[in-house]
């Protein structure tokens, strides 16, 4: 084990961390924007608004995001169309194809938290909220939204850490990201075993941090752990 190899491959390592944490951080606000809209449709009660978005989400829960990603990197550059339009100065850079990837794939899983957040909240209060003429807008923001963050936050916040992992994938469309400098650095030095391992100890450093913010909110937003915070720290 070459501890120098190590050291002298940080600074190129945390170049390529740089552009892992833009990445997820974009991916993340576009997805959670997107899933908004799809959750909106799953619980529309409205068939021609329910049926794309259950298989929008069934589509990218269903297959993997390597996948997705090669679909939408290679798969879009073979359509004509899509060559001549003005879309294509775009979807012909590993960024923009895997941030396209990475915000559907996002988008489909929050979705699902939001779903099952917002049917998780009793309808017991929905129907006394109704009772006392709350307004259906009113009635959202004031009974729904607060319980449902509650209720979905603990799923969303192991989305993001399932996003930080799975950015690695990014590498395989020539983005350098934290994987793609690992990478690289590897082939050039012939030493995986140090600079891949240096990857892997910025990965568990990122999602501590993240893990830490995340369990923040988490307490923040949950009268329950707030009142009982033993709980937060057997967590």
């Amino acid at each position: 084990m070459n501890v120098q190899v190590m050291i002298d491959s940080i600074p190129a390592l945390l170049g390529g961390t740089l552009l892992t944490l833009k990445l997820v951080a974009v991916a993340s606000a576009i997805g959670f924007v997107l899933a908004l809209g799809v959750t909106a449709m799953r619980l529309s009660g409205r068939t021609w608004l329910v049926a794309p978005s259950y298989a929008y989400v069934f589509f990218l829960r269903g297959t993997p995001l390597l996948v997705q990603i090669y679909l939408v990197y290679y798969g879009l550059s073979q359509f004509p169309e899509i060559r001549q339009s003005v879309l294509w100065p775009f979807l012909r850079e590993p960024w923009w194809c895997a941030l396209i990837a990475f915000s559907m794939n996002t988008s489909a899983y929050v979705s699902e938290v939001m779903r099952g957040a917002i049917t998780a909240v009793p309808l017991g209060q929905i129907e006394a909220a109704k009772a006392i003429g709350m307004p259906a807008l009113k009635r959202f923001h004031k009974v729904v939204a607060p319980q449902a963050m509650q209720i979905g936050l603990p799923a969303y916040s192991n989305e993001i850490i399932l996003m930080v992992k799975a950015s690695s994938l990014a590498s395989t469309v020539t983005l350098l990201d934290l994987t793609g400098v690992a990478r690289s650095l590897a082939s050039e030095t012939y030493m995986p075993v140090e600079v891949l391992g240096m990857a892997g100890i910025i990965y568990l450093i990122l999602n501590f941090i993240l893990t830490r913010i995340l369990r923040g909110l988490e307490w923040f937003f949950s009268p329950r752990l707030k009142s009982a915070p033993g709980i937060l720290a057997k967590a």
